[in-house]
């Protein structure tokens, strides 16, 4: 049996489907420290706008992280403390690795994977669910939409528990459900 405070939980929905809000609360439930790993970047205005608004959301206490590419390296530094680190998200980071990685997207991937299952503490990982949708029309919406189905299939069998937003609203898919807010 997993305990409680060092479960691996996968959040999964669409955009504005409420996944980071449930994330955020699964990270104070943890009972632990937390530090929030963020991995977008502020590249227009209506971006810094969402950025903006996750900061306001999330407590003063928090550690913040930024890392647009190496989260593997995030994981091993934070690995002696065994707080919880909530990952927000798997799609922007995937984003970032196909954008600027010149190939070492699945060395990438690779590592990320290996030091989430060596990681000590709580994590909360948040990524987009790509497979409810239209097949892209281009093949770098293809690649993208593909590589990230199956880093969320990864990510799901590495997971104690995988949730599903989706209009605010979950619905636990693996694991022990969350405590209702």
């Amino acid at each position: 049996m997993v305990e409680p405070n060092t479960i691996r939980t996968l959040v999964l929905g669409g955009v504005r489907s409420g996944k980071s809000r449930l994330a955020e609360q699964m990270a104070v439930e943890s009972g632990r420290p937390v530090t929030y790993v963020a991995t977008a970047g502020a590249g227009d205005a209506e971006m810094a706008d969402r950025i903006r608004a996750h900061q306001a959301r999330r407590p003063a206490s928090w550690g913040l992280e930024e890392e647009r590419l190496d989260l593997a390296a995030v994981l091993r530094r934070h690995a002696p403390s065994g707080s919880c680190l909530l990952v927000d998200c798997m799609s922007l980071w995937l984003g970032n690795l196909l954008h600027q990685q010149r190939g070492g997207v699945d060395d990438a991937v690779s590592a990320f994977l290996e030091a989430l299952s060596a990681y000590p503490g709580p994590l909360v990982v948040v990524s987009n669910e790509v497979g409810l949708g239209i097949i892209g029309m281009d093949p770098l919406t293809r690649r993208f939409a593909d590589r990230l189905g199956r880093l969320n299939q990864e990510l799901a069998a590495r997971c104690d528990r995988v949730v599903l937003a989706v209009a605010g609203l979950s619905t636990c898919l693996k694991g022990q459900p969350a405590r209702p807010a």
